[in-house]
């Protein structure tokens, strides 16, 4: 399903940030961020905490909507392992988050940063509680 009028971040960090929901279904969700100053460090360089928070959604939303077409539910982070393996500092980075595995309340899900050119930037992996809404 791509994202719509009726799908929305709903996160005010995710949309003070500029991060746009590119697509969202059962299981998968892709996150995009156009790139500005306020998103780099000192070495103007993509800020690692805008990595791992863009890393951390797209896991997080993947699991949301995991029975079919239901409403979205809430989650935890309850781990998230990062590794960061390339710089970007413009253009439009991606994050694509998949639920590699789990069970109704616990879920794992595995996510990678790439930039409009197709470098990895950072991947990530965790696990996610399922929260009632």
């Amino acid at each position: 399903m791509r994202a719509g009028p009726a799908l929305q971040l709903d996160n005010p960090l995710l949309e003070h940030l500029g991060i746009r929901l590119v697509e969202w279904s059962s299981g998968r969700c892709s996150l995009a961020l156009a790139l500005e100053g306020r998103h780099l460090n000192r070495q103007a360089s993509l800020q690692g905490g805008v990595t791992a928070t863009l890393l951390d959604a797209a896991c997080g939303y993947a699991g949301l909507m995991a029975h079919g077409e239901a409403a979205p539910v809430n989650a935890l982070t309850l781990t998230l392992s990062i590794s960061y393996l390339a710089r970007a500092n413009r253009g439009e980075v991606q994050a694509r988050g998949r639920v590699t595995g789990g069970g109704r309340r616990v879920y794992f899900a595995s996510a990678e940063l790439v930039a409009d050119d197709g470098t990895v930037i950072a991947t990530a992996q965790g696990a996610f509680r399922r929260q009632p809404n």
